[in-house]
């Protein structure tokens, strides 16, 4: 039965695909944007929706819940709708959908350093974006990433993602291993999403109660002296970006190697819930983040 949904799945995405193709991206984002409107509330209950936002902000009232969880449906319809023309956006080249740089000063202070660096953020805005403007940057950025579970639709964003993202995708997960260390012990740098539940996890505070956070950037900032950077993506009206480079996180390491990775990881859930508070409607509610 699962390959028959897939398929389905697959069909349905590739459909859409085409269609998007045609009218281009103005139009497809707006679609997509009235797609997951009215059909993204379908695939997940706004009951874990709701629990997630009260964890997040539990003084909120329930109508900016409401508009807290209609601005990610359509975030999410937008990023679906805009995916097949990722080609278009560009950090660099006025010619073409601008995504404004902010704070370019970093960006010099990581030019000029000669560790290995880690960019890390979650899943905001159209988030693929921002491993595309790291490439733009110059950076020989190696992105960590999820297969879909679709076995019919994960090669073809496998495909656009090497295409025009970042053509050094490497996957979570043991085969994915060897590559991101052979990658960073070269100090090429290494761009993930630290928001979402992985195998090598620990809980650590998020919002203020436990969730269950990756510790392989702090596993390897300690092995590679490596630096973290945060990166942001924010979405400013319809096709229009910022993105920002923010300074290097500060790590105060001691001799106490599981204490160093709790201390280190917590450090960047902060961070992340820093972005969350700036924007909240362009992160991905639905994912049960404190399971």
């Amino acid at each position: 039965m699962k390959i028959i949904r897939y398929f389905l799945e697959f069909t349905l995405v590739i459909s859409f695909f085409l269609i998007f193709k045609i009218i281009g991206l103005k139009l497809s984002s707006k679609l997509g944007e009235i797609i997951g409107k009215y059909f993204g509330p379908l695939f997940r209950k706004k009951i874990i929706v709701k629990k997630n936002i009260l964890i997040a902000f539990p003084n909120i009232d329930e109508k900016s819940i409401n508009q807290i969880i209609d601005g990610m449906w359509k975030n999410i319809g937008r990023i679906f709708g805009e995916y097949i023309h990722i080609n278009k956006f560009s950090l660099l080249d006025n010619e073409m959908n601008k995504i404004v740089f902010i704070n370019k000063n970093n960006l010099q202070i990581l030019m000029n350093n000669n560790k290995p660096i880690i960019f890390f953020s979650g899943h905001f805005a159209n988030f693929e974006l921002m491993a595309k403007c790291l490439r733009e940057l110059q950076f020989n950025i190696g992105a960590i990433y999820r297969p879909l579970n679709n076995i019919f639709l994960n090669p073809i964003m496998e495909f656009i993602r090497k295409k025009y993202i970042c053509p050094i995708q490497i996957e979570k997960g043991p085969s994915g291993t060897k590559k991101l260390i052979k990658h960073i012990s070269t100090k090429n740098p290494l761009a993930l999403m630290i928001d979402q539940r992985l195998s090598s996890s620990i809980r650590v505070p998020f919002f203020s109660q436990p969730a269950t956070t990756t510790t392989t950037p702090a596993q390897l900032s300690i092995k590679y002296d490596a630096l973290l950077v945060p990166v942001f993506l924010k979405r400013l009206k319809n096709t229009n970006y910022e993105f920002f480079i923010e300074e290097p996180l500060v790590v105060k390491k001691t001799n106490d190697y599981e204490k160093d990775i709790f201390n280190i990881t917590e450090i960047m859930n902060k961070k992340i819930e820093e972005f969350i508070k700036v924007d909240p409607t362009s992160w991905l509610w639905s994912h049960d983040r404190w399971k």
